[in-house]
């Protein structure tokens, strides 16, 4: 059996520090509610969960050692988060209107098929909690799943707090600076995406 135990430890460090979809589901709870910031949270965990399903049948292993497919997984994440702060940033001289919640499920599924971060988690940080001859489809996927479980109830808790400021920051000024500085967090997020990234694995 995989470490179980220091692999939950690991996932839920790493969780606890901010980073895109923290920063993504804060803002998006605050500056939408609560129900829009679960719907969310649901896309991400997908996402997560088909990242996890791709690297127990080889497939990110594969992305990893070739820089061409690296490259376009990571330019292809952060032209979305940029396209995701155009929207913010236009939408705040717009009148308030709804949008169906399976926008906000999307948004979160894509952003997470499209994480090189996620991808380097599952082949450069999972591999360590696997024993000598453990590495098969199955002990990936116990792994993934305890990965995407932890990964899920710490949005769940991150949207849950974040959601108690959307009656106050979203009426009149303060919705038209929430959205333009939502725009600019999600910027400053696809900046440190690049960066982060930068070194393709080998």
């Amino acid at each position: 059996m995989p470490d179980l135990v220091g692999f939950a430890l690991a996932s839920l460090l790493i969780e606890l520090t901010p980073g895109p979809n923290m920063t993504y589901l804060a803002v998006l709870s605050a500056r939408q509610g609560r129900a829009s910031g679960y719907v969310a949270v649901l896309g991400v965990a997908l996402g997560l969960a088909t990242m996890g399903a791709a690297a127990a049948l080889g497939l990110a292993t594969i992305i990893g050692a070739s820089p061409a497919l690296f490259a376009i997984l990571r330019w292809g994440g952060v032209a979305y988060i940029l396209y995701l702060a155009w929207e913010a940033w236009r939408e705040a001289d717009e009148p308030p209107e709804p949008f169906p919640q399976s926008r906000y499920f999307v948004q979160g599924l894509v952003t997470n098929l499209l994480n090189p971060k996620a991808a380097l988690f599952y082949v450069t940080v999972m591999p360590n909690f696997l024993a000598a001859g453990e590495e098969n489809s199955g002990s990936w996927g116990l792994l993934a799943g305890v990965y995407v479980g932890i990964a899920t109830l710490v949005h769940l808790a991150i949207v849950t707090a974040s959601g108690m400021l959307e009656p106050v920051l979203t009426k009149g000024v303060g919705r038209v600076v929430l959205s333009r500085t939502f725009a600019l967090i999600l910027i400053g997020v696809a900046a440190w995406m690049l960066w982060a990234t930068r070194i393709t694995p080998t």
